[in-house]
């Protein structure tokens, strides 16, 4: 995925496998974000609360969590694939559309985003500004660093007890 800086390494992949165990287990889980690639829904350095869900539950629009390659990703909802009912993903940020979800892939949806001491519900639907800087960004990386970088300094992180 592009606009990730994860290692990609044993430690990396337990702490994944980890926090999939814990949402399983418990049902709920806090995150915090390192990716681009739902800008500008979801920026680098929120924190997400992701719930459990069945694989029926989850609609067209919702930001779900799951588990593929050992790395967690949380990408929009756009469909389903219409011969076998799976899930199709896709980040906001991204070009092309994620290969389908499994069943045993998913993990969750995001319920609601921490940022900057402000709590925000996911949209189902990207309105029309943030249409158009998906889009910019989709096509150019340094536009996914322009974006994380002025909401940085518009809105700097609060220290913030969860």
């Amino acid at each position: 995925m592009r606009g990730q800086s994860q290692p990609h390494d044993s430690a990396h992949s337990a702490k994944c496998e980890l926090a999939a165990e814990v949402l399983r287990s418990w049902g709920k889980l806090r995150l915090r974000v390192n990716g681009w690639s739902m800008l500008p829904s979801i920026r680098p350095g929120d924190t997400l609360l992701i719930e459990a869900v069945n694989y029926d539950e989850v609609a067209s629009g919702e930001v779900v969590l799951f588990l593929r390659g050992q790395r967690l990703f949380a990408h929009r909802a756009v469909g389903r694939d219409h011969s076998d009912l799976r899930i199709i993903t896709r980040g906001d940020a991204l070009r092309r559309e994620d290969r389908p979800l499994d069943e045993a892939e998913l993990l969750g949806k995001v319920t609601l985003i921490w940022r900057g001491g402000q709590v925000i519900r996911p949209p189902k639907k990207l309105g029309t500004w943030e249409r158009a800087v998906a889009a910019v960004v989709r096509r150019f990386e340094l536009a996914a660093r322009l974006v994380v970088g002025v909401h940085g300094l518009i809105q700097p992180q609060q220290v913030q007890t969860l």
